[in-house]
């Protein structure tokens, strides 16, 4: 069996584990029904890792004509698998979370329908499925199909804790925002078959070349609707209201795949349809690409930046974190070049492990004090050492601390965007990294002052804007609170961090994604692979690379976030707000209408950058 076979059988696996886990999970015991999720799961990763590890080069892109529906002549109706190394490796890193939000979760749930041991694993198995499909499809409308049935999973995993009434709030908030984006980018899917007849990526961005000259209003409109949908996805702002609501109630294990991968897919969505379909002579030209991923990029950093640090709700500061971060993959992104998508590459890697580490602690506070809020677990996380070293490293790392990868991701985008880039960059993984290193201060060393705030009588469970302080939550484990942390729950978020870490001291997975960059961005080589079979190599760049500079950006971001968390402790607790902090909170009102609103400002301001 060569590469280009092993495709089919990346998506089937996790499918073919949920089918028997549905079927049969009734009939299974708790501890069968999860161990099946875990090989299947497991099974998924290793063929990806195989598949890309025997890819000839990383500019190999091994097609997979599913039912034998071969092109001729440069036309096809086949469906199309394209396993290029960018792809392969995204469905791997898919694969892999999967298997450590499953193994995190081992006996984790009390199931509230009974003899159902197997409904939780089966659905992160269709979630995975829905992920590596999207990540492996050379073709528009199935990415659609992927994309959507990964969005009705992730509906159900939202509000798996179904008897909560905030989990279902935040499950149809999430499933609302995100429905809209579908319906838009299923209509711009419609303008492009209206426009060329084809439905496959390589075939839609060839019929596009074959009238040069600039885009039509048809497909700029086309353009918009596709990446709307992509972006909401990704949570760019103002796309990213569902994002934080739905981290404050979903399961712990789900926050590690919401944060970790579907995030990150929606800006490979966007960089995938960019160069297979838009990036030619006949698509968006790359001036109008460039200002509207930057323009974005920028709004999307500064404000999850601005509204992390807010934050007292654990889950919503990482929330916030992640649309921080996202903004700065928009930022490399915009660039247009393979150094910015390798610097993108590298930090989506190491940003999946930090996060879901950091998730991961913060389920071990959930289960173990029935709290998230920053304030009322002062000091209470002394007595779990292991779980604070831990938090305190997932700061450090998301502060851009060297040599882990999410500061090499940051340098190579720093030295891929330039000047003003740099000083965003640091400020953002200042603010974000200080955010949670604040918390960790507070949390697991007790530093500074008891907050009066921490008693439950003092303060509504209720802020302003919507919000909650993530005061006196439901643990999620069967039995309550934990007593002792399981072995289960530590070894996750350290292989994690371990794996973040290898990304930046890899210098082979570095020169991999170099030469896997170059490949991405070759539109022309793409459709010559895909419609033709034909190997084309692009010309080569620098593949990413610790510098100086880099190195020594990275420690300055990491000691102003430091610097901002001590100066964060050491202050009194503020009884309301900051004022000019309280116009932006009420915009995250948690209403959706309000959002609504907003998506349809979001579609005119991507418009008029576009335009």
């Amino acid at each position: 069996m060569n590469v280009a076979q092993t495709l089919p059988l990346i998506v089937a696996t996790p499918l073919f584990g949920a089918a028997v886990l549905v079927g049969a999970g009734r009939r299974l015991p708790r501890y069968a029904a999860e161990t099946l999720g875990c090989l299947f799961a497991a099974g998924a990763a290793t063929l990806a890792l195989c598949a890309s590890a025997a890819t000839p080069s990383s500019t190999a892109r091994p097609v997979e004509w599913l039912g034998g529906w071969r092109p001729h002549g440069g036309a096809s109706v086949g469906i199309v698998l394209v396993g290029d190394r960018i792809g392969l490796g995204l469905a791997a890193l898919v694969s892999l979370l999967a298997l450590a939000a499953l193994a995190y979760a081992w006996r984790y749930f009390a199931e509230p329908p009974r003899r159902h041991a197997g409904s939780f694993p089966a659905l992160v198995l269709l979630f995975q499925a829905g992920m590596c499909g999207f990540s492996l499809t050379g073709d528009l409308f199935n990415a659609f199909v992927f994309f959507e049935l990964m969005g009705v999973v992730a509906y159900a995993l939202t509000g798996y804790r179904v008897e909560e009434a905030r989990a279902v709030q935040g499950a149809l908030v999430f499933a609302l925002v995100n429905s809209l984006g579908a319906y838009t980018t299923l209509l711009g899917i419609g303008l492009l078959y209206a426009r060329t007849g084809e439905l496959g990526l390589a075939q839609i961005g060839s019929a596009l070349d074959a009238h040069p000259g600039g885009p039509d209003a048809l497909v700029i409109a086309s353009f918009v609707l596709v990446v709307t949908g992509l972006l909401v996805k990704a949570a760019a702002v103002p796309f990213h209201f569902w994002l934080a609501d739905a981290h404050a109630v979903a399961p712990t294990p789900v926050c590690m795949l919401l944060s970790g991968v579907m995030v990150e897919l929606g800006l490979y969505g966007t960089a995938r349809v960019y160069w297979t379909v838009f990036a030619g002579p006949g698509g968006i030209p790359a001036p109008a690409a460039h200002r509207a991923l930057l323009a974005l990029g920028v709004l999307t950093a500064v404000l999850g930046a601005v509204m992390c640090w807010q934050q007292r709700h654990l889950k919503r500061l990482l929330a916030y974190s992640t649309i921080a971060h996202t903004g700065m993959f928009l930022v490399g992104l915009a660039v247009l070049t393979p150094e910015g998508l390798g610097g993108v590459a590298l930090y989506v890697l190491a940003h999946a492990g930090v996060k879901a580490a950091l998730f991961a602690c913060v389920g071990i506070l959930l289960d173990r004090f029935g709290s998230v809020d920053e304030l009322q677990l002062h000091g209470k996380g002394q007595e779990l050492r292991w779980a604070g070293v831990l938090f305190g490293v997932g700061g450090l790392a998301l502060a851009g601390l060297p040599p882990f990868g999410t500061a090499l991701g940051k340098a190579v985008i720093e030295e891929a965007a330039g000047g003003w880039a740099t000083a965003l960059c640091v400020l953002v993984s200042a603010a974000t990294g200080g955010a949670v290193l604040r918390a960790g201060a507070r949390v697991f060393l007790g530093l500074g002052p008891v907050p009066e705030s921490a008693a439950p009588e003092s303060r509504p469970a209720d802020d302003d804007a919507g919000e909650t302080t993530g005061k006196e939550e439901e643990p999620e484990t069967r039995g309550g609170r934990l007593s002792r942390i399981p072995d289960s729950m530590l070894v996750v978020p350290t292989a994690l961090l371990a794996g973040a870490l290898a990304v930046g001291l890899d210098p082979a997975l570095r020169t991999g994604i170099g030469r896997a960059a170059d490949a991405f961005t070759d539109h022309a080589g793409y459709v010559t692979a895909v419609l033709y079979g034909r190997a084309a190599e692009p010309a080569p760049t620098p593949p990413p690379h610790w510098t100086l500079a880099g190195v020594l950006w990275g420690l300055l971001a990491t000691a102003l976030a430091a610097a901002l968390a001590l100066l964060a402790v050491r202050r009194p607790e503020r009884r309301e707000p900051t004022r000019w902090a309280t116009p932006l909170r009420r915009l995250h009102s948690g209403h959706v209408g309000d959002y609504v609103a907003w998506f349809l400002a979001g579609i005119t301001l991507l418009a008029a950058l576009i335009v």
